[in-house]
């Protein structure tokens, strides 16, 4: 098979080649051939050009990109780098191709060089999905692959066959057969994109194939179905015509548009802007949402993936980018949805090849990192557009790929597995609360993941907002630490039920600030309580005192190494040794009850009764005074005796 780069791949190439640009006036041979899609022609021209000192710095990032369009990675590496290093012409996504192409040529170690230097322009989500990612190649996540069968479809032809959809008990797809021998697609050598449908046999394989009756009748593309059993209806791309004639913008260029065709019903046309194209569109039954690609200025590479708001499948909204978790540097297509999990094309640089299919799952309206498949559905070439659904005790599923040893240019493959392709993680998220009051968020909280060895999985600092997120490979049991500052340290064990459950929701993490806790008085930091009063020469605790000594507790849980010394006093009303021998017993009986609540006797290393030694005002011996003034002096403290050095 040829490997020069295809430009029919994914819609993203093979239908954005469907530009004509023939009311643009043209600086150069080379940027004739470079906006027709006929990159070899363009790398000629170019390279003439630049001989004789002519070419300007666009012209010379179009060489580029000429380059990487075919394969030649190690020219293209070259070329990126002078423009980098010369100009700021370079955004993301030549970022992007740059390092796909120092991946792919034997300069591969200057990649991570290149990567330290541009790192700062890609959003921190793009490089915490590369990490995974890195990662689990590393821990050789690859090697622990699902038994997939994978065949070739016997309806696969010597041109493009892509973009699989489910249709009842038949598949459809896309393809460059030629229909009509008047009408033919020049960039890609074959017709124009048409649509068939496929009866699915039990082994997978399809039959009876034939061109799917049910669209509008066009000379032009039609493309990337999505069938709706919801809305009974095929969601899918078009050429832009007028009179049955291509339409063109004002720079010559013909897009791609979105159309929705109830079957034996209705079509209506969703998308349509002459300057845009949009690809592989996906409408999603439970939420009504429609996603699709497009190349939108506001975007972070490439095509990305947008969806809109519908009622039954009438757009209701304005697009909106699914944002960098999902959308990279690269380019984002074949958006599809099964059992909670968002399967989607993309070529980012860290992939194994060219375009490799990802998996994320959905976390209400966000989505978790996307976790790349790994082979062998993947491997160094384009495999795109995955489908998937049950059949019988497994699960049934196709994708497209252009991997050597296919019948054509691109080629339907299906595979059978017995569980849902992906990695399964685990994801914590939520926020870091004050345990004082949940209203209050605490920023900058480190948070990490460690497993029943004591290996750390992961780790991250909840933001401004105080809010965390951790993502790694399924674990049956987990370790969940917080730590900050002068707050508590919270560490929670989580059982394999406790696990599953959390997936369905945030989890906030309380832990309490020590100086909520404790407060100044009598010249020492000491617990904070309410004050509480034994009885009349009782040592007995009443109700009202264990619901203080709570707080005591608490706090020792929260700062189990605070070392404490209890003092209990009393008023000057009685003897003097009576009064020290009362407050001692009243100290015991304090610290037996904190022990035997579970607080570490270690933790409490005096207990200490001072009768009526500290006096805090003038009712001393003989000194008439209301009961209120002597209760002042009727008190029992928590000292912490390490506190100048707690958080040393």
């Amino acid at each position: 098979m040829n490997q020069t780069k295809k430009i029919h791949i994914a819609l993203w190439t093979a239908l954005l080649a469907v530009v004509f640009c023939f009311a643009q006036k043209r600086k150069s041979e080379g940027d004739v051939f470079f906006f027709q899609y006929e990159y070899q022609k363009a790398i000629n021209a170019y390279e003439k050009e630049l001989s004789e000192g002519i070419l300007t710095k666009q012209q010379f990032l179009n060489l580029a990109d000429a380059y990487f369009e075919t394969n030649n990675f190690a020219k293209a590496s070259e070329a990126y780098m002078k423009i980098h290093d010369q100009d700021t012409l370079m955004d993301s996504h030549h970022y992007n191709k740059m390092l796909q192409s120092l991946s792919k040529s034997p300069n591969f170690e200057g990649k991570g060089d290149f990567l330290a230097n541009v790192s700062s322009s890609f959003p921190k989500e793009l490089m915490e999905n590369m990490e995974f990612n890195n990662q689990l190649l590393e821990n050789g996540a690859d090697k622990n692959q699902l038994d997939y069968e994978i065949f070739n479809l016997d309806g696969n032809s010597p041109q493009t066959d892509f973009a699989p959809s489910f249709y009842n008990d038949k598949l459809l797809f896309s393809s460059g057969r030629q229909v009509n021998k008047k009408l033919r697609y020049e960039p890609g050598n074959e017709g124009y994109f048409n649509i068939y449908e496929a009866d699915i046999q039990p082994t997978g394989q399809i039959a009876a194939l034939q061109t799917f009756q049910e669209l509008q009748e066009t000379d032009y593309h039609e493309a990337t179905p999505s069938y709706s059993s919801k809305l009974n209806g095929v969601f899918y791309v078009l050429s832009n015509t007028q009179d049955g004639k291509l339409a063109f913008d004002e720079n010559g260029k013909n897009a791609l548009a979105i159309a929705k065709q109830t079957i034996g019903g209705s079509y209506q046309l969703l998308l349509k802007d002459l300057s845009t194209s949009f690809y592989y569109p996906f409408y999603d039954d439970t939420s009504g949402k429609l996603y699709f690609s497009a190349d939108f200025e506001d975007g972070y590479g490439g095509t990305d993936i947008y969806f809109v708001y519908t009622n039954n499948g009438q757009v209701m909204s304005a697009p909106i980018n699914l944002g960098p978790r999902i959308n990279s540097s690269g380019n984002e297509i074949a958006p599809y949805i099964f059992e909670n999990s968002f399967y989607f094309a993309s070529d980012v640089f860290y992939g194994l090849g060219g375009m490799d299919i990802y998996k994320s799952n959905i976390e209400g309206e966000g989505f978790g990192i996307p976790i790349n498949l790994g082979a062998p559905i993947n491997t160094e070439f384009d495999d795109f557009g995955l489908i998937i659904r049950n059949d019988g005790d497994g699960l049934l599923g196709y994708f497209a790929s252009n991997r050597e040893g296919g019948k054509g240019k691109d080629d339907i493959y299906g595979f059978k597995v017995d569980e849902k392709p992906g990695l399964k993680t685990i994801t914590f998220k939520g926020t870091v609360v004050n345990a004082s009051s949940a209203s209050e968020i605490v920023p900058n909280t480190k948070v990490s993941l460690w497993d029943m060895n004591g290996e750390m999985l992961a780790e991250t600092t909840s933001d401004e907002e105080g809010q965390y997120r951790l993502e790694i490979p399924y674990e049956s049991e987990l370790i969940l630490d917080a730590t900050k500052e002068r707050y508590s340290r919270y560490i929670k064990k989580f059982s394999q039920d406790e696990l599953d459950a959390s997936q369905n929701g945030t989890f906030d993490v309380p832990i309490s600030f020590y100086n909520d806790l404790v407060e100044e008085r009598e010249g020492q930091k000491v617990v904070k309580m309410d004050d509480f009063y034994f009885k009349t020469s009782s040592t007995q605790l009443t109700d009202d005192i264990k619901n203080e000594l709570a707080k005591v507790i608490d706090f020792v849980k929260a700062f189990p190494r605070a070392q404490l010394r209890i003092e209990t006093y009393t008023d000057s009303r009685g003897g003097s040794s009576t009064n020290f021998r009362l407050t001692q017993a009243r100290s015991d009986a304090i610290k037996k009850y904190l022990v035997e609540q579970g607080v570490p006797a270690t933790n409490i290393l005096y207990s200490v009764g001072y009768g009526e030694d500290k006096i805090l005002n003038n009712c001393t011996n003989g000194v008439f005074c209301l009961e209120t003034l002597h209760k002042k002096n009727q008190r029992s403290l928590i000292v912490v005796l390490n506190d100048n050095v707690l958080f040393d």
